[in-house]
């Protein structure tokens, strides 16, 4: 059985050898044609071999980006779930695999690029301790391996060793070197993870199953490599901290421009954009004319009531048919007759007697 799971391991590793060392190859071939030294040149090799793996991850970086959203959106939801089925727990998983199912969201995914560098990471860090022991891997020759073994990086470190393993007087140089190379390592993949949870989380995702499982991360992987980082060769350590930094720019620049809605980053976008909105030049203002009071228009006459009779009759010369008169203000009462002006001058009536 150890065997079998032997054969196929070296089935799958055997492609990224050669794949590690034809990419290392090359760029140490250009960079020493541009004249620089031998340490130099594998070493800024490692870190471009880093730069084409990262750059061949970037769908998988974007997709980790989008599960990982949609992940802390669904907290709630989840967190509904887990107080209608907590009691049934075939059940809960039952319900909450089904919410991931329906809206795309794969809770593994954002472990795909962690774990698809590992292979190449074993690669590089096997490739690397073969040379130590001149040992040819890959495309590498005998040549290219004793210049990989012996080629020194800042005029004192082999990048073949480690902190535990110097193979050259004095030691001390070379174990600051790896001791900085590993805080680096480790500091740079604490920040990376607390940046995701601290500035692209919403509060309602950072209680609940899911935000244990990034606080774990958050302080176990530091640790983790903190202890295994005194075992890997200075080589193997440029590479994870400069994947590290790339990690930790690509996000800043994801964060920054695509934040999740409801998260601190979200509202500081708000904020940028606001402020960007505030500082363009606007058209002056038109002055709207001054307001005046509405014209006062007469009062409204209700017409005169006509009987059936009255409506029935032709209408008058000058008058539209089916329209009623327009009606006319009441005229004044007449005035009295003036006796002196020789008009009839009636008494008026008595009223009957009783």
């Amino acid at each position: 059985m150890i065997d079998f799971f032997l054969t196929i391991g070296h089935a799958i590793m055997t492609p990224l050898y050669y794949m590690t060392s034809g990419i290392l190859i090359v760029f140490h071939d250009l960079f020493s044609k541009i004249g620089l030294p031998e340490g130099g040149s594998w070493a800024l090799a490692i870190i471009g071999l880093t730069l084409v793996i990262r750059i061949c991850l970037i769908p998988l970086f974007v997709k980790q980006i989008k599960n990982s959203r949609n992940m802390q959106m669904l907290q709630p939801q989840v967190k509904e779930l887990q107080k209608k089925y907590g009691h049934d727990r075939e059940r809960l998983t039952q319900e909450t695999m089904k919410l991931y199912k329906e809206t795309g969201t794969n809770p593994l995914a954002s472990c795909f690029p962690l774990l698809l560098q590992m292979p190449i990471f074993l690669a590089l860090f096997r490739t690397l301790n073969e040379a130590a022991n001149d040992k040819p891997v890959g495309f590498l020759s005998s040549a290219q391996v004793a210049s990989l073994k012996d080629s020194m990086l800042f005029g004192f470190a082999k990048i073949s060793d480690s902190f535990t393993h110097v193979t050259h007087d004095p030691q001390w140089p070379t174990k600051v070197l790896t001791a900085c190379l590993v805080v680096l390592m480790t500091a740079t993949t604490f920040t990376t993870q607390r940046q995701l949870m601290r500035k692209n989380m919403p509060e309602s995702a950072l209680t609940g199953q899911y935000a244990q499982q990034q606080k774990l991360l958050l302080y176990v992987l530091p640790v983790v490599f903190a202890v295994g980082g005194i075992a890997f060769p200075i080589g193997v350590l440029l590479y994870w901290t400069t994947s590290n930094i790339w990690t930790m720019g690509q996000q800043f620049y994801v964060i920054r421009n695509n934040p999740t809605p409801g998260t601190p980053a979200f509202l500081a976008k708000q904020e940028r954009d606001k402020t960007k909105g505030g500082g363009k030049s606007q058209a002056p203002a038109v002055e709207a004319p001054p307001a005046t009071d509405p014209p006062v228009l007469p009062p409204r006459v209700q017409p005169k009531k006509q009987s059936r009779e009255q409506r029935k009759r032709p209408p008058k010369k000058g008058q539209q048919p089916g329209k009623r008169p327009p009606n006319k203000p009441p005229s004044d009462p007449p005035a009295p007759s003036d006796p002196s002006a020789g008009g009839d001058t009636k008494p008026p009536k008595k009223p009957p007697a009783a």
